[in-house]
């Protein structure tokens, strides 16, 4: 499993606008990691610099002690999986399994190999039924599923998914906690971009809170929605139910919909 360090990294664009400025972060295998911030605050140009869509101009990032300036894209990425928030990003063959398989041919998996690891990925990600079918005509929030299933076939170390919930209903919810429980049991890291602070505390342990192209906190999900300072300069909410919590005088620091109905069922209110 895979280990991704940062270290003293800034990137800026081609116009000159930098985008990421300084970024000291570690990342251990199998952690379940949440970015958040507001749009602009860096979390897509950070996700992109790990898997090496771009590269940085001053710093370092290691990949297993490597460091990733001597390593292709396609080296990175075989470790490293970026599911985009857009799925028409990555998406170019006929059908499902044929989408699926590419990386896996280009690979020279070996045929019987690459079929099973096809067939688990599109099990785990609910896409058993859609095999034979064109991906353009699938939902959009199917559509999104593909993507997934592209890079759990891959068996990656790393999982980065940009905005996963963005057009995803409840049932497509669902199938999502059930593709990062699978990870984590498998000892994946899994990182995700996010404004959905629901899907954070209900997947996620550590937080990372990005503002104007820097780490502003980088903690355990409680520590980061009890500090209104954070989330005041962020301009972030905090989940409802920490916001119900202080709309009641509750002190304790409730997340979840679960710990909230457990501690209603305990002390009532």
């Amino acid at each position: 499993m895979s280990k991704l360090e940062f270290k003293n990294v800034s990137f800026a664009y081609s116009n000159g606008f930098k985008a990421v400025d300084n970024l000291n972060l570690t990342i251990n295998s199998g952690e379940k990691i949440a970015i958040i911030g507001q749009n602009g605050a860096g979390k897509s140009t950070c996700a992109k610099l790990m898997n090496g869509l771009l590269r940085p101009n001053e710093g370092q990032i290691l990949l297993d002690d490597k460091d990733t300036s001597d390593m292709t894209t396609a080296q990175i990425s075989r470790k490293v999986g970026y599911v985009f928030q857009n799925p028409n990003d990555q998406i170019f063959n006929s059908t499902v399994y044929d989408e699926v398989a590419f990386s896996l041919r280009a690979m020279k998996v070996e045929e019987n190999e690459l079929d099973k690891r096809v067939r688990k990925a599109c099990e785990v990600c609910d896409l058993s039924s859609y095999l034979d079918d064109h991906p353009y005509d699938l939902p959009y929030s199917t559509r999104k599923f593909v993507t997934i299933a592209i890079t759990i076939a891959n068996d990656c170390d790393i999982y980065i998914f940009d905005e996963p919930t963005a057009g995803q209903d409840s049932y497509s919810m669902k199938c999502l906690k059930n593709v990062i429980d699978y990870l984590h049991e498998k000892n994946k890291t899994i990182i995700t971009i996010t404004h959905d602070m629901e899907f954070v505390v209900n997947n996620f342990d550590r937080v990372i809170v990005m503002q104007n192209k820097e780490i502003i906190k980088d903690a355990d999900k409680s520590e980061v929605f009890d500090d209104k300072k954070t989330l005041e300069k962020s301009y972030i909410k905090a989940p409802i139910i920490k916001r119900l919590c202080n709309s009641i005088d509750v002190k304790e620091n409730l997340l979840s919909v679960e710990d909230f109905v457990a501690y209603i069922e305990k002390f009532g209110v």
